[in-house]
């Protein structure tokens, strides 16, 4: 972890894991030179991450109505500066216009404002959202979990896929940084998923290939975000 003061908390609540693997050369363009694709076994991988916040906040000060709970989309691809392994987001959707303008102001994150829904039916987890601002991209599909939690093992591709502690990303001047995160390690269930319709990665230029996801679900997982820093 980094030895200064933390500043935000979140939890993540319900999280389907949809991974697909995608060829290196489609995805090297759309993203920032600083940043090299992370590989596993010579392939680069795409993910669509559904799942809904809560305890959102700073340090120190209480949770805000609207701001403290609300669902989230991800898109996301795998990236590394030097040993350091982070995560490099496409898009990020959410169903608070509050986290969306603060984001993008901030850290430059390409936040969208959209509508969601998310609902229990039993273990399964209903999940719609349309975008409201922005390209359209629209998600709706259900998932649950199939198996018995598990703690994916060093090397391995469940390993490689989750186990990150930082997203990486450019300011508005294009200089790259980095912004750490820390939580336990995942605690992931094998997943099944009706995924009805699914264009969030349309509008970053990367259509999904003709397969079924490897999927995989988190009934919760608590983390603790810092400040961005330069990367040089």
């Amino acid at each position: 972890m980094p030895d200064w003061p933390w500043l935000m908390t979140q939890t993540w609540n319900d999280l389907l894991f949809a991974h697909w693997p995608m060829d290196v050369v489609r995805l090297r363009p759309l993203i920032p030179r600083a940043f090299d694709i992370d590989l596993f076994d010579g392939t680069s991988w795409i993910g669509v991450v559904p799942f809904h916040m809560t305890n959102v906040g700073a340090r120190g000060l209480p949770l805000l109505p609207r701001v403290a709970a609300f669902p989230e989309l991800n898109v996301r691809t795998y990236v590394r500066v030097g040993d350091r392994p982070g995560v490099y987001f496409f898009s990020l959707d959410a169903a608070s216009v509050a986290a969306v303008r603060t984001a993008r102001a901030l850290l430059n994150l390409p936040y969208y404002a959209a509508s969601m829904t998310v609902e229990s039916n039993g273990p399964a987890i209903v999940y719609r959202s349309a975008r409201s601002s922005g390209p359209a991209a629209e998600f709706q599909g259900t998932y649950e979990p199939i198996d018995e939690p598990f703690s994916p093992r060093v090397g391995t591709l469940e390993y490689f896929l989750t186990e990150r502690y930082c997203l990486y990303n450019v300011d508005r001047r294009g200089n790259p940084y980095r912004l750490d995160i820390h939580h336990p390690v995942w605690r992931l269930q094998a997943a099944r998923a009706e995924l009805e319709r699914n264009t969030m990665t349309i509008p970053c230029g990367v259509p999904l290939p003709d397969q079924p996801p490897l999927l995989h679900f988190a009934k919760r997982q608590d983390a603790v975000a810092w400040g961005p820093r330069s990367v040089r």
